[in-house]
């Protein structure tokens, strides 16, 4: 690869800073179980599928999937029992989890930390509804090592991936060349592609999560497997001394 003078790092926040495929599957899971404990009577296993159905449907970002899935299901199944407690039962345990459980890889804090004393402009470029997203980059304390002006979220940009609008708004808002900026993500379709037809530099972080066998229509300039293996290639590629 050509060197190049590397201004700007972006990073997804979903499959890429954290697992949000391990995660979501435990949140969901002891959501149930609350709303089971509460008086919702449907087995679990069944409950599973129902809930998935809503979030494909739906998608992973709509803020009512438990609403939803009560409206799904028979009556019977929460007879005698307000609906609102159960809704209120799974909300309040998929939060509780949050708390617990919600942190990023620990690989991704140490890399980030160090670069944030390289001179680069740091930031996000992640899909989702704006206060839900920044909660989690919150949670995980990676704030701090971010340039202020350089997260950008889909709903609040008005641009959603995979359009290349929202990386070239990106670099226009930042007044940088897409040519002297890197983009990490997990999905080959909505990170990799967009971000390759406007010229970034792009990486896939594959370590796992539901984008781990998809391919997309162009390649990455590099696949890692974690944030050490990101961090050499930018000490060897862009003299990055950190």
């Amino acid at each position: 690869m050509q060197k190049s003078n590397l201004r700007a790092i972006f990073f997804d926040i979903d499959d890429t800073l954290y697992s949000t495929s391990e995660f979501s599957e435990v949140a969901r899971s002891n959501a149930l179980d609350a709303m089971i404990e509460h008086g919702l009577t449907m087995p679990k296993d069944e409950l599973h599928l129902e809930l998935q159905e809503v979030i494909n449907e739906f998608s992973s970002n709509y803020e009512h999937h438990f609403d939803k899935l009560l409206l799904r299901i028979p009556r019977r199944y929460y007879k005698g029992v307000n609906p609102s407690i159960l809704v209120a039962a799974g909300v309040v345990a998929y939060h509780e989890t949050k708390v617990r459980q919600l942190a990023p890889y620990e690989d991704a804090v140490e890399v980030i930390r160090l670069l944030s004393k390289a001179g680069l402009i740091l930031g996000v470029i992640t899909e989702g509804m704006e206060v839900k997203q920044a909660e989690k980059l919150i949670r995980m304390r990676l704030v701090p090592f971010m340039s202020p002006n350089a997260i950008f979220i889909s709903n609040q940009v008005g641009i959603s991936k995979p359009n290349s609008k929202l990386y070239q708004r990106v670099c226009s808002d930042l007044n940088i060349k897409p040519t002297e900026t890197m983009y990490v993500g997990d999905h080959p379709v909505h990170d990799i592609d967009p971000a390759n037809s406007i010229g970034m530099i792009t990486v896939r972080m594959r370590r796992g999560g539901k984008c781990q066998n998809m391919e997309g229509a162009t390649l990455p300039a590099l696949e890692v497997q974690n944030f050490w293996d990101l961090l050499d290639f930018l000490r060897a590629e862009f003299n990055i001394a950190v």
